[in-house]
């Protein structure tokens, strides 16, 4: 199992090319199951969930070639499997997404329902709520979500949906299966991540129409049919804050090639009143920081887009562990996100947690430093604030099980030492 070994106290400097965007790759791999004509993306993350996602559709007879440039090429026109199942859901609950696009196609699918999560639930149940409301018929049985549409019908039928709460998936899934419904679908409580309106975009690059994305009401007047496009997959945000507070954290001078900085306004905003400059740059973003001691601890809770993000949380309580005095975080989102205190805290960070709430003293107000040790990375996030707290802690930091940055994160060690970082990964 590899491992990450980490050398700290070395200051960042040069430049980071942010890759394209996870979570908008796997639902834009999903919406090219709505054709039958070849989709070409570019700029997709050479990522594990990636290469799941692939796995999934090609299961269902899709052709679908992956370059190493980040070009993927998907031909669905000889699909003929419907289905998504458990043994390939399991391992990823972005599976789900391929439910709206098999049932607006097809008028048929069955799609496991997703397992256990490490940082907590995530429901289903508005997904359905939603295909239900545009008329599918839909049971749950043996652990399947199995959908058809009505005798007769030829299509689903847009309907006004308002979710009971905010679902970055149930948004994109509900929007995709709109597409090629019959008339006007309207979704209230619509999310806003920008990795949804970039899956709008390609599917108005289709011939989708749709209106709202990026607000939190959607409307889509369903089409017929949908072509083949070519689409380019948004910068990844979370890379960018990640590497954002990673450079914060160690100090030095970084420009994120391709990072969006108004995409990170909330993570932004932080930063600077930590004592870090941030600004955009044409083509990205620049951060430069003295590092460690010299920045101050902020508060905050993490909400939907365009608040606070949670999947930023980890990382930003890394940079809190290292600062000058306390700071109270308040995790709104997911209910079990701060298995990473506990690591956290044998590198020599000082976090107390009550429920949801977290309240840490930055070792930068006392005479303290974290130091290294073997931490285990217990979810994709906690994964890379155990790196970035290994970035500034004394001696050596071991980071096992990093099968889960791998997840998210295109060849994040190679990234950090190109831009001066002691890091080296172990295969055991």
């Amino acid at each position: 199992m590899d491992k990450l070994l980490i050398r700290g106290g070395r200051a960042l400097h040069g430049e980071v090319l942010v890759s394209g965007a996870k979570n908008a790759a796997l639902p834009e791999l999903c919406a090219a199951l709505l054709t039958a004509e070849p989709v070409t993306l570019l700029n997709v993350p050479q990522l594990q969930d990636v290469s799941t996602m692939l796995k999934l559709i090609r299961n269902m007879g899709v052709a679908a070639e992956r370059a190493s440039d980040g070009t993927v090429r998907i031909d669905a026109s000889g699909l003929n499997t419907p289905e998504a199942p458990y043994e390939l859901v399991k391992t990823m609950r972005a599976s789900v997404l391929a439910l709206g696009p098999l049932l607006a196609r097809f008028g048929e699918a069955t799609v496991s329902l997703p397992g256990g999560c490490a940082i907590g639930s995530r429901p289903v149940d508005q997904h359905i709520k939603g295909m239900a409301a545009m008329g599918a018929e839909i049971v749950v049985e043996h652990g399947y979500m199995i959908a058809k549409l009505p005798q007769g019908w030829t299509r689903l039928k847009g309907a006004r949906i308002t979710t009971d709460m905010v679902t970055v998936t149930g948004t994109e899934n509900l929007m995709m299966a709109a597409t090629l419904a019959e008339g006007e679908t309207v979704l209230e409580n619509a999310a806003q991540e920008p990795e949804i309106s970039d899956l709008a975009e390609m599917l108005i690059a289709m011939g989708a129409h749709i209106e709202g994305h990026g607000t939190s009401r959607i409307r889509i007047e369903g089409v017929e049919r949908l072509h083949g496009c070519t689409h380019r997959v948004v910068a990844d945000r979370i890379e960018a804050g990640t590497f954002l507070c990673a450079v914060a954290a160690a100090g030095g001078d970084v420009v994120l090639r391709h990072g969006r900085a108004d995409h990170l306004d909330a993570v932004i905003d932080k930063l600077r009143e930590a004592g870090v400059q941030v600004q955009a740059v044409e083509g990205g973003i620049r951060v430069q920081s003295a590092g460690g001691n010299t920045l101050k601890a902020q508060g905050f809770r993490t909400t939907e887009y365009p608040g606070f993000p949670t999947d930023m949380q980890a990382q930003f309580m890394a940079l809190n562990c290292i600062a000058q005095g306390m700071a109270t975080v308040a995790e709104t989102i997911f209910e079990n996100r701060f298995m990473h205190v506990n690591e956290l805290v044998r590198l020599g960070a000082k976090i107390q947690v009550d429920g949801k709430v977290a309240v840490i003293e930055g070792v930068g107000s006392t005479t303290s430093r974290l130091s290294g040790a073997t931490v285990m990375a217990t979810d994709l996030r906690a994964s890379a604030s155990l790196v970035i707290a290994g970035l500034v802690a004394d001696g050596e930091t071991v980071v096992d099980r990093i099968y889960h940055l791998d997840r998210g994160y295109d060849c994040m060690e190679a990234k950090l030492r190109g831009i001066g970082a002691d890091i080296e990964r172990i295969t055991a």
